[in-house]
């Protein structure tokens, strides 16, 4: 047990030596803030660029017809490529991995209400095309369903931009909007930020077929992927997926421009991949950077028992025991590893979270909200066992020469100068 004049003697030594002690001190703190930040800034930026994915499952797979250039079974080059509902079978029928799908049928219109009127992407989904890109909505409304697509509804689906415009802050649920020369009743309002454009509408994929696309081809599928944990098999999945959609549409399956593939599961494990390798760089230059605080506590350490050696052989002589002194010792080393190692973890702390403040608000500000750094916060177990690494260090770092110090026979301790 530590008593009071023990502890009145270890911060009269820390006081006489306040010096060495402050600067010792100082690459503790300094050790344990770069490594907050170094883990925090790897940390903003892995948040920053997954969550640019959150527009999508990151298990999706979108497909668009190109043109083919390679001459096929009597079929010449140079062919433009659409999809038609045959591929959507296909996808459901013979490629096992593909889970909800949907067909996407884009063009550009006239949207119309009241005395406002904007051009605005109008894109005909069926209803898994919600979970496929995340979409969100305000309360009340809903998406497309399967009875839309049965009956052709004329019912429509808007973008928060496109409310924002065309109805002046009033809310656009249950309210008629006219698209070309067609009405559309409001269902629901996608209250998830758009990245470009000034937003979309989505209607039920059978009406847009009717309406607005009579020779039934489209140029998009998105679907969901299940079961493709690694780089490899996504990408033996996309030479699968392009032979069976070069048999039903006709084209070689070695064209390299007959149909362009996005595997957003496979840009997402490949973005995993590289940011587990910063994070262990940024985890190695912290740990260094701990190093130079443990030799800096272990320098002062060897310095201020060396200058103690005399006080320790009279204190010996006065019938103090030596693990007293290695108590004292060993102590003062863990008040100046703790108090400054939990002075640089407030400041690492506070550093970062001041800088997610002040990104969150840049990015809620942002017309894209796109971001690259992002929530830039380290876990809190990596700095309790940054600091819980120091203190062992300090304890080290003073008991040992201390130990050697106290073995010292008291008259020759106190003839060190």
């Amino acid at each position: 047990m530590l008593g009071f004049d023990t502890i009145q003697e270890i911060f009269a030594s820390l006081k006489q030596n306040r010096l060495r002690t402050t600067l010792t001190g100082l690459s503790i703190a300094w050790g344990i803030f770069i490594l907050i930040v170094l883990l925090g800034a790897g940390h903003g930026l892995k948040n920053g660029v997954t969550s640019n994915f959150s527009s999508r499952s990151t298990n999706t797979v979108q497909m668009w017809p190109g043109r083919a250039t390679l001459p096929y079974k009597g079929l010449k080059a140079d062919r433009g490529l659409a999809f038609t509902e045959k591929e959507l079978d296909v996808l459901s029928e013979h490629v096992p991995e593909a889970g909800k799908q949907t067909g996407l049928i884009s063009s550009n219109r006239i949207v119309t209400y009241a005395s406002e009127s904007n051009s605005y992407e109008i894109i005909g989904v069926q209803p898994a095309y919600a979970d496929i890109f995340n979409l969100e909505f305000e309360s009340g409304g809903r998406f497309i369903n399967d009875h839309d697509l049965q009956m052709n509804n004329k019912v429509i689906v808007l973008d928060k931009r496109i409310e924002e415009v065309l109805f002046k802050g009033k809310p656009a649920l249950g309210q008629y909007v006219k698209v070309a020369s067609v009405m559309f009743r409001v269902i629901g309002v996608n209250s998830r930020k758009n990245r470009w454009g000034e937003g979309s509408a989505y209607i039920p994929f059978t009406t847009a077929q009717v309406i607005f696309n009579p020779n039934k081809k489209f140029y998009s599928i998105a679907f969901e992927v299940h079961g493709l944990e690694s780089e490899k098999a996504n990408q033996e999945f996309n030479d699968r997926l392009k032979g069976q959609m070069a048999s039903s549409m006709s084209f070689d399956a070695k064209d390299p421009r007959a149909l362009w593939i996005r595997n957003s599961q496979e840009n997402y494990l490949q973005a995993m991949k590289i940011f587990g390798a910063i994070n262990i760089f940024l985890f190695i230059i912290g740990v260094l950077t701990l190093l130079a605080g443990v030799v800096g506590i272990s320098n002062i350490m060897l310095v201020s028992v060396k200058e103690r050696t005399r006080e320790f052989g009279i204190r010996k002589a006065l019938g103090a025991p030596p693990a007293s002194i290695l108590l004292t010792v060993v102590v003062e080393s863990i008040v100046i590893t703790t108090i400054f190692g939990y002075l640089g973890m407030l400041a690492g702390i506070g550093l970062t979270e001041l800088v997610a403040a002040v990104m969150e608000g840049t990015n809620s500000q942002s017309d894209t909200g796109m971001s690259i750094f992002k929530n830039p916060t380290v876990d809190m177990s990596y700095v309790f066992i940054a600091t819980g690494i120091l203190i062992v260090s300090g304890i080290v770092a003073g008991y040992m020469p201390a130990r050697k110090a106290v073995r010292i026979k008291p008259i020759e301790a106190m003839q060190e100068k």
